[in-house]
């Protein structure tokens, strides 16, 4: 019964987050990264502390895109869905196209995940959606939600956090999350909205397979400076034998499929594009079994 009444709260809130987005619903993880909490304050990037590794052969090199904010409309939807690549499309759960956008993408060949709205240190309530985790919740609140919201979208096999600095730095709820997120078969991707993140300590201690942001494209929304996020994604390569980049749909979704499309072919001859359970996959050293019908 509780999980009823919360259901038909979170599909309310939904209803109001569908007039927020006809006035502009401004893309929220790239917000919160633009008030540069995506790294730490000496970092370019979330990339910047990860240790180089030996140079690796091009053929061996794996770049996984990943598009948040689908399952409301936003722009650059179509676009995104025509790109000549895997990706991974992160999808809102509770939204006017939540089931919509998750099942072309799944159609279509690519992963879905659950675009988990968080609670972050700055910025307006009204950007996290419905059914948001705030650090105000419950254990067993936390537990419900993300329950719902695995629940609400098809086909998801992983789950990222949208926005979320506030609680991706709470051990407490995040215990919670990536528990929820073992008992379903699901791994995590961390956005890295912030550098203070727990997730990699709790999905070590809960056994959840998880993997890191490294670029965030769009977080400022001109065509420049998304061309100049795909430049460093190259950089990376050069001395990684992964990357993960992360853009969205919403104010910077066209722009940002436009340069990804015209990037994509000159990338392709330093790296290969796989979707994020790919990467998974390798880290684990064997299959990774994890629908969610």
């Amino acid at each position: 019964m509780a999980n009823s009444r919360l259901a038909t709260k979170i599909r309310i809130a939904a209803m109001c987050a569908v007039l927020v987005s006809t006035i502009g619903y401004p893309s929220a993880s790239s917000a919160e990264a633009a008030w540069r909490q995506v790294t730490d304050p000496e970092s370019s990037s979330p990339a910047a502390d990860r240790a180089e590794r030996p140079s690796t052969p091009a053929a061996d090199r794996k770049v996984a895109i990943v598009i948040d904010d689908f399952g409301n409309g936003m722009a650059g939807t179509e676009e995104m869905l025509r790109l000549p690549v895997k990706f991974t499309a992160a999808v809102m759960p509770f939204m006017p196209t939540t089931k919509e956008d998750a099942e072309a993408a799944h159609r279509l060949g690519h992963d879905v995940i659950v675009h988990m709205p968080m609670e972050p240190n700055k910025g307006m309530k009204r950007w996290l959606g419905p059914g948001a985790l705030t650090s105000n919740l419950t254990d067993a609140e936390v537990r419900s939600r993300v329950e719902l919201a695995i629940a609400d979208v098809p086909h998801a096999i992983g789950m990222n956090n949208h926005m979320g600095s506030k609680i991706t730095a709470d051990e407490r709820i995040m215990r919670v999350v990536l528990t929820v997120c073992k008992e379903h078969g699901l791994f995590f991707l961390d956005s890295r909205t912030t550098y203070k993140t727990v997730i990699p300590k709790i999905a070590d201690e809960v056994g959840v397979p998880i993997v890191s942001n490294d670029v965030f494209l769009d977080d400022i929304y001109t065509e420049q400076h998304i061309s100049k996020q795909v430049n460093l994604v190259r950089k990376l390569l050069e001395k990684h034998e992964s990357t993960v980049t992360i853009g969205h749909v919403g104010p910077p979704g066209k722009k940002t499929a436009s340069v990804l499309k015209q990037s994509i072919p000159s990338m392709q001859s330093v790296a290969s594009f796989v979707r994020i359970s790919d990467m998974v996959r390798a880290s684990m050293g064997d299959p990774l079994i994890m629908p969610n019908p």
